[in-house]
């Protein structure tokens, strides 16, 4: 992690950062979980970063990174959300104008809000599919107008910036906890705290599967661009971790580094909304689903995760409760091939069991043939009902196929 005066100059100025903030912000809170501590065993806390004014940690950064280049009157920077709404937030605080970019795929609510919170300081260009194209536009821009760019996790200031929730957690524990988990996207956040804490503390790093770019970068020895990013943990979906950030994080052992699947990250994202009343976006779910695959590190330990923001689109919550249903077991998708005879419909209803429920059915009469095919999906109580259900479709002489994990074929029928 650095040499001992390279560490302490960099506690000296996280801290001076962290400082600094209070008179923009207070510290986020760091809440004990009950329901996370009695789970696991052990003493679980979140800091809650997505309680902060723009519902994420992002505003640390921003923050840090203009107080030191106040001379500077033009601010530009690409972001899939969170980020553009800590610069925005920031450019009204410090009368500064602010030109964002984000990917033309960015949920309506964060476009939204970046305008909220930005106000007349800041001007939104909605540029590219991909963030990797976002960014190319937004620097090229940036270069040809004169501005200073703010990357959201490839810069020195930024990655200082983030390193002050560090300084939060150990002030408000009254001590370094045993581990803390860091959700990933560039790595500007979880190298500012990993370096923070150095070798006291064990920092896991969980990143979602379809962005996992940490992962790549450790196994090649360097930054390596992913052939395929899943945009859907928008905030952590990074095809290439941040070089300065890689620096810091170089000599993670790769069991250290969680890859968590999109659609176990759901059941967290429901489960803290339904139970907790907390709202987090995907990747501010990361580091609590990633607690399931360290159960026996973490046991009789204090751990805290890092809920790095809450910034959820309510009409993605349909798409987040069927994929938790699909990840648990408790939705399934098939293809049947029902005869083409009265009385075969009701013989197939009549194979459900009491606890199965069809949540979707769509049936191809074919005139000509002896055959139809129904598109059907079915939810219910408990996994096993499911082997159940095929064990009577099997003795009923039923064909049919399971579709559910088939991803192109659930991309266009489900």
């Amino acid at each position: 992690m650095g040499h001992s005066s390279d560490m302490s100059d960099f506690q000296t100025q996280a801290r001076a950062a962290e400082q600094a903030m209070r008179a923009i912000f207070p510290a986020t809170p760091l809440q004990r979980s009950a329901l996370l501590s009695e789970r696991f065993d052990a003493e679980i806390y979140l800091k809650r970063e997505d309680l902060s004014p723009v519902r994420s940690y992002k505003i640390r950064g921003a923050f840090n990174a203009m107080r030191k280049q106040l001379e500077q009157s033009l601010f530009v920077c690409a972001s899939a959300g969170n980020h553009a709404q800590g610069v925005a937030y920031m450019c009204r605080e410090l009368g500064k104008r602010g030109v964002i970019f984000m990917p033309v795929t960015t949920p309506q609510q964060k476009i939204q809000k970046t305008r909220m919170f930005g106000g007349d300081s800041v001007e939104i260009h909605l540029v590219g599919d991909y963030f990797d194209d976002t960014l190319a536009a937004a620097q090229k821009w940036c270069a040809d107008e004169g501005g200073h760019f703010l990357s959201p996790f490839d810069d020195d200031d930024v990655i200082e910036g983030q390193s002050s929730i560090a300084v939060e957690i150990e002030a408000q524990l009254g001590a370094a906890p045993d581990h803390v988990i860091l959700p990933v996207g560039g790595g500007g956040m979880s190298s500012g705290v990993a370096r923070w804490f150095g070798d006291r503390v064990h920092c896991l790093f969980a990143e979602p599967s379809g962005g996992a770019c940490l992962r790549a970068a450790l196994a090649a020895g360097h930054p390596v661009a992913l052939d395929h990013v899943d945009t859907f943990v928008d905030g952590a979906a990074v095809g290439r971790v941040g070089a300065r950030p890689f620096e810091v994080l170089k000599q993670v052992p790769l069991p250290d580094v969680l890859s968590i699947a999109e659609d176990r990250i759901c059941t967290t994202i429901l489960e803290m909304l339904n139970v907790e009343g907390v709202v987090l976006e995907p990747a501010g779910a990361l580091a609590i689903e990633a607690l399931r695959d360290v159960r026996s590190w973490i046991r009789g330990k204090t751990v805290v995760c890092l809920t790095s923001g809450g910034n959820f689109d309510f009409e993605r919550l349909p798409e987040v409760k069927e994929r938790a249903q699909r990840y648990m077991g408790l939705k399934k998708y098939f293809l049947l091939r029902l005869p083409q005879r009265p009385g075969a419909l009701k013989e197939f209803l009549g194979i459900l069991g009491p606890e199965d429920d069809i949540a979707r059915f769509e049936y191809m009469k074919k005139s000509a043939r002896n055959f139809g095919s129904v598109l059907i999906g079915i939810e219910t109580k408990r996994p096993e009902n499911f082997a159940d259900l095929y064990a009577r479709l099997d003795a009923a002489g039923f064909a049919y196929t399971d579709i559910t994990s088939d991803e192109t074929l659930a991309q266009f029928v489900i």
